[in-house]
């Protein structure tokens, strides 16, 4: 009996260990630092034609996230809503931006925080068009407004 209370500890030692292992592992590799230059970035076709982006961290199809998006010159997204918080800081160009408040003009160094279900609508420049650094508080959505 003794033996088997011995053979139970050791296992959930091991359990306990290995758990703490795999929790190290997963908190070190969250805070690793990440540099990338806009200006060198593989920026890859996104889901919207006339939009480009590079994934910085996280996964934008499946939950918080960061990327440098682009919007060509023109690029227009329509009235629309996203699920979740999504804070923008315009690189080079402008991001249009309107709202029942009226419209703005997000240029080089502004920020703008679209909270989660404001109706909106957003694009770029006509003749510059748009790179920003966005973060998305959950999984990135544009859900066109009725």
């Amino acid at each position: 009996m003794k033996k088997l209370f011995m053979v139970l500890g050791a296992g959930a030692l091991v359990i306990v260990l290995a758990s703490s292992v795999l929790h190290a592992q997963k908190t070190a590799s969250g805070k690793k630092v990440i540099y990338v230059s806009s200006s060198s970035a593989a920026f890859k076709l996104s889901t919207s034609k006339g939009v480009t982006m590079e994934v910085l961290w996280g996964d934008p199809d499946k939950g918080a996230h960061a990327t440098f998006t682009k919007f060509e010159p023109g690029y227009d997204a329509g009235m629309h809503t996203h699920t979740n918080d999504v804070w923008i800081s315009v690189v080079k160009g402008a991001y249009m931006y309107k709202d029942d408040d009226g419209e703005k003009r997000v240029g080089p160094g502004d920020f703008l925080r679209v909270p989660g279900g404001h109706k909106h609508w957003s694009g770029g420049d006509k003749t510059e068009g748009a790179l920003f650094y966005e973060e998305g508080s959950g999984k990135f959505d544009l859900i066109p407004a009725k």
